[in-house]
């Protein structure tokens, strides 16, 4: 006797709609985010190989491959837009076909980040969810108060490229792109936690919070598992102008790298920028690491040779400033997703520890 046919399962967007994603519908004007105001990038549009990359395209066969590879991933980098339009789609095609990872969802990775200037402070809007590859068409907020005009900071993806984006408004909307900033930028180097790695959405990772809330513009130069203290990367940060530096690379480097790497990534900085603040931030305790012997986790022993390079040096340069990073994620065990990589609440602390050491470093911000 044959058995019943079992009901097919309801998806999760028929079982609630309030996880559906809506499509951009028509009567749109669409506006390409290459000729809009890009933020977070460190070398103009014309010395880069693609138009939301991270290095220019003479660091290709400079820098080793995955420094490059990762370098095409567009974290940190934000479109500055203004308009009084009721609605906003979004329409992106992203480089890489895996929209997620196993601890970090589609929306951080491949996903967009929308952020509006309320009330004088910046807000959280909607996000752009990626449901599909290469290319998503969504409409991310509608019924917005016409009310004047507003101004608006579009994220883009962490974990992934962007070949192209369209901002898309009403018909009968104003559109234009903000001017571009005047105010000299901090420039974040590190590991797969500068890059985003694990936050929900490209807008939670702590250089995109001092961001908004020191009102500066940032660079992020994080690296996932790359971000390794090197000459050849080192020469390319000399090469910007930040209001600070600050260098976050010991989740990427162990002690022997530290001794060899770190003295060296200073003294090339310092050659071209004497008296820019330097921020030098220790490695983040590992979460799980309290029931171990503490002095044996590479962590710890990374952090021991940091010391030995970094305070000698502040003997002599009032310019560099120390960030111990045992507390950075907190003493509840509770801010990372496996124990080393941040959730938005590690990201929140992480930037929490940080901006009152960076805060009184800057000279300008914007207005």
């Amino acid at each position: 006797m044959p058995l019943p046919l079992q009901p097919t399962p309801l998806s999760r967007e028929q079982l609630d709609s309030n996880f559906a994603v809506a499509s951009s519908g028509e009567n749109l004007k669409w506006y390409d985010a290459r000729q809009l105001q890009v933020i977070g990038q460190g070398w103009t549009p014309e010395v880069l190989e693609e138009p939301f990359a991270r290095l220019p395209a003479r660091a290709k066969g400079v820098v080793r491959d995955p420094v490059w590879q990762l370098s095409r991933h567009s974290a940190g980098i934000e479109i500055r837009f203004s308009t009084d339009s009721d609605q906003i789609s979004l329409n992106w095609t992203v480089v890489n076909p895996d929209l997620a990872m196993d601890h970090m969802p589609a929306t951080g990775v491949s996903g967009l980040d929308l952020y509006v200037k309320y009330q004088n402070q910046w807000k959280w809007l909607a996000v752009g969810r990626a449901t599909k590859s290469p290319t998503n068409n969504v409409k991310v907020i509608e019924k917005i108060p016409k009310q004047g005009m507003r101004d608006y900071r579009l994220y883009l993806p962490l974990y992934n490229g962007i070949q192209s984006l369209q901002i898309g408004v009403s018909q009968e909307a104003t559109f234009h792109s903000i001017p571009s900033a005047t105010v000299r930028p901090i420039v974040v180097y590190g590991s797969s936690i500068v890059q985003g790695g694990c936050a929900s959405r490209p807008g939670m990772t702590y250089p995109a919070l001092l961001g908004r809330w020191l009102n500066v513009p940032v660079i992020n130069l994080g690296f996932s598992g790359n971000g390794q203290a090197e000459p050849e990367v080192a020469q390319l940060l000399a090469e910007l102008d930040p209001q600070v530096f600050v260098l976050d690379t010991l989740p990427n480097i162990q002690a022997p790298e530290v001794l060899e790497r770190v003295g060296p990534l200073i003294a090339i900085i310092r050659k071209k920028h004497p008296k820019t603040p330097l921020v030098m931030v220790e490695s983040i305790t590992y979460q799980n690491t309290f029931i171990q012997d503490i002095q044996t986790t590479r962590p710890y022993l990374s952090n021991q040779a940091f010391q030995s390079v970094v305070k000698p040096l502040m003997a002599t340069d009032d310019a560099i400033h120390y960030v111990p990073g045992d507390l950075l994620l907190g003493e509840d065990g509770e801010g990372t997703v496996d124990g080393v990589h941040p959730t938005d609440l590690g990201f929140l602390r992480m930037a929490q520890g940080l901006a009152p050491v960076i805060a009184p470093l800057l000279q300008s911000t914007e207005i």
